[in-house]
């Protein structure tokens, strides 16, 4: 994975059209991989946190439901995002 992502606002302006669409599905997608990013490093240090680890299922599967609607709309897009994140497609 990119952990390379920064802040919220970063992946604001790089994903959101420059910050003027903060909804679209690309940035929901890039601000899940940041949190799960996060996540993921808590895990390595604290791993028997079990409510970590639940939420960190939810937040995959809430991921992975974004990207199938967005592969419905404009799988292109889904591609170069992908790209972008470092995520498999």
């Amino acid at each position: 994975m990119n952990k390379n992502l920064g802040s919220k606002q970063d992946v604001l302006e790089n994903f959101g059209n420059g910050g003027k669409n903060p909804g679209s599905t690309s940035v929901q997608i890039a601000l899940l991989t940041l949190r799960i990013e996060e996540m993921s490093d808590h895990l390595q240090t604290h791993k028997k946190d079990v409510p970590v680890q639940r939420r960190l299922k939810m937040l995959v599967e809430r991921r992975k439901k974004l990207q199938k609607y967005l592969k419905s709309q404009d799988a292109d897009q889904l591609i170069e995002l992908n790209k972008k994140l470092g995520l498999r497609n």
